[in-house]
């Protein structure tokens, strides 16, 4: 313990917890650096601003959600769930976890955005579509572990594992930046739209705004990432 304390100290080394297995990882600080470097150079996925944009997309939030109400378009108590107070908005900002299970331990970006104008919108999008997703895809999805072993069960009752049946898995890589910006519908639409190109955060002490795909951390996107492979 003293030992990683002082790696620590020295300010070569970064602790994360890692991706899914929720134990921590000591990395060199450089090579850390280096691998988000990679990755935004790869992915294409952030523009740098010249200032915060907080504000700006703060505005365009209650534009959009004023109008939409006096269309009648919205409802007051969907105004009220959408629109955060102006005393109560952060910026978000992005941070990078290991994947120590993967070779080369690359990163997973998150975009931690609890406090962004548009998480309202975000999440009320999420509870609104993600039944109507979850109803579809329910024959292709497995749940957990009890619901893959029920899967399985009920694959040998009706004779389609054989001796040459191969279970196999598969990663999608970057799957949060495939993700295609302009499919939804009219107020959907608008209100889907807004929760992604005014995905704005600061790493770094830099501005930066998403301009492909969706960030990992905002609710409507895993959604969006599942009705995108489902289709």
């Amino acid at each position: 313990m003293k030992s990683i304390q002082h790696r620590l100290k020295k300010g070569t080394y970064i602790l994360r917890e890692t991706d899914k297995s929720g134990i921590f990882h000591i990395g060199n600080l450089a090579d850390y650096e280096k691998k988000a470097e990679a990755y935004r150079q790869k992915t294409g996925a952030y523009i740098e601003f010249d200032s915060n944009p907080l504000w700006s997309v703060f505005d365009k939030v209650t534009l959009l959600l004023n109008d939409l109400r006096s269309k009648k378009n919205i409802l007051s108590w969907q105004l009220d769930k959408m629109m955060l107070k102006r005393e109560k908005v952060q910026l978000a900002y992005l941070y990078f976890i290991p994947k120590p299970h993967k070779a080369g331990t690359p990163l997973r970006p998150i975009v931690s955005s609890m406090h962004m104008p548009t998480t309202g919108i975000s999440k009320f999008l999420d509870k609104l579509i993600r039944p109507i997703f979850d109803k579809h895809a329910r024959s292709t999805t497995i749940i957990d572990g009890v619901d893959s072993i029920h899967r399985l069960e009920a694959y040998t009752t009706n004779g389609y594992l054989k001796l040459k049946t191969y279970l196999c898995t598969f990663d999608i890589t970057d799957l949060y930046t495939m993700l295609p910006q302009e499919e939804s519908l009219d107020i959907i639409r608008k209100l889907a739209l807004i929760v992604i190109k005014e995905n704005v955060f600061v790493y770094e002490k830099k501005f930066y705004r998403q301009v492909i795909g969706g960030a990992m951390g905002s609710a409507f996107t895993l959604t969006l990432a599942n009705i995108f492979m489902w289709k």
